[in-house]
């Protein structure tokens, strides 16, 4: 956030940015979806909703999460949140009390020990190798477990790795006992044939997080979800009901428009995607960098920068200042990260070309 702040202000100065910081597609959301929250709005549907979301989303979103996983789920057991965030921290509450632990696998998304912590828990780190395809090992999550672990977190596609985990990993870790809180929100980002695997095909005990943001382009409307272990719904509505209410109405009706109109936005992205996501590591294997494993979902790139700087934070400020070109500092992703730099690859295909141009110019001066 801190180098995209930077990079609007010297915008704001004059400077032409491409943007490869940001973790958001550049695509329209499905037309449907303006329209029905248009037609939401005009027709006044702007009241409280069921703490939980409108049944009709909540129905639609237990079908599709049927028809992209073969497991069937009951619309109680689905929780509508302001964006998948919301979702998130409503499950860490949850489950975790001051002194408790949730184990996860490291390079990260930087917000899971964040709202660890915020909930007075202790996040426990467990490496991920780009050699293994950033597998989260169940010996080693084993290892790290301890009588106050409450949950292990997972992400298939991750972010910043691009990584899936597999049906076997998942089965392996829904076997230690502990809760698995998994983070799904890039399926249907991916990519070479890979398929993701729910976490609720593996255990009826997972809590699922997931949303219309990256799937769906539909970031700006804050619109996520949790399908939660039965005995977890209750407990869940009461936080949801004290801390955010409901998620909006209006928006809530663009979530049923995506699910059921949607498809033809999320393929077109896939395929954009995918051929952005070659031009880019392409590209930034020539300029020196050096990318071990191809992402098989999401938008990003994890790329080894260190022959160009240890510091990941330090250099992506000197890259926005001398190539005018945004980057997320792999230390964001944990210590695991240090020395690593992230590219969105969800920028234009003229975006890319641009930037790849941009880091030839000035990268020498840093090797």
């Amino acid at each position: 956030m801190e180098v995209m702040e930077r990079a609007f202000a010297m915008e704001r100065e004059g400077a032409d940015i491409v943007h490869l910081e940001v973790g958001e597609p550049d695509f329209a959301p499905p037309p449907a979806a303006v329209d029905a929250c248009k037609a939401a709005l005009s027709a006044g549907e702007t009241r409280y909703t069921d703490s939980r979301g409108l049944v009709e989303l909540r129905v639609a979103i237990a079908s599709d999460h049927e028809r992209r996983f073969g497991t069937a789920v009951d619309p109680d057991r689905v929780l509508v949140s302001s964006g998948t965030s919301a979702a998130m921290l409503l499950v860490f509450l949850l489950l975790v009390e001051p002194g408790d632990e949730v184990v996860m696998g490291t390079p990260h998304y930087p917000c899971y020990p964040n709202f660890v912590r915020a909930c007075g828990g202790t996040p426990v780190l467990v490496p991920t190798a780009p050699a293994e395809g950033y597998r989260l090992d169940p010996d080693l999550v084993r290892a790290a477990l301890t009588p106050r672990t409450r949950a292990v977190v997972v992400a298939s596609p991750a972010n910043p790795t691009g990584a899936i985990q597999s049906a076997e990993t998942l089965r392996a870790l829904a076997g230690l006992g502990v809760p698995l809180v998994s983070d799904e929100i890039y399926d249907g980002l991916v990519y070479d044939g890979a398929k993701v695997t729910s976490a609720l095909e593996v255990s009826d005990d997972a809590y699922v997080l997931d949303g219309f943001s990256k799937r769906y382009a539909m970031t700006g409307f804050r619109l996520g979800y949790v399908i939660a272990p039965r005995e977890a719904a209750r407990p869940l509505q009461v936080l949801q009901q004290n801390l955010f209410i409901s998620a909006n109405r209006f928006v809530q009706h663009a979530g049923i428009a995506a699910l059921r109109d949607g498809e033809d936005t999320l393929v077109a992205m896939r395929s954009a995607y995918d051929t952005r996501r070659r031009l880019l590591v392409d590209g930034l294997r020539e300029l020196g960098f050096a990318i071990p494993v191809l992402p098989q979902g999401a938008f990003y790139v994890f790329a080894d920068a260190r022959r160009f700087g240890a510091d990941s934070r330090k250099l992506a400020f000197d890259i926005l200042e001398r190539a005018r070109v945004g980057t997320c500092p792999g230390v964001d992703f944990g210590a695991a990260g240090e020395g690593w730099l992230r590219f969105c690859s969800a920028a234009s295909e003229a975006g890319l070309h641009e930037a790849l141009e941009r880091l030839a110019r000035v990268l020498p001066e840093f090797a």
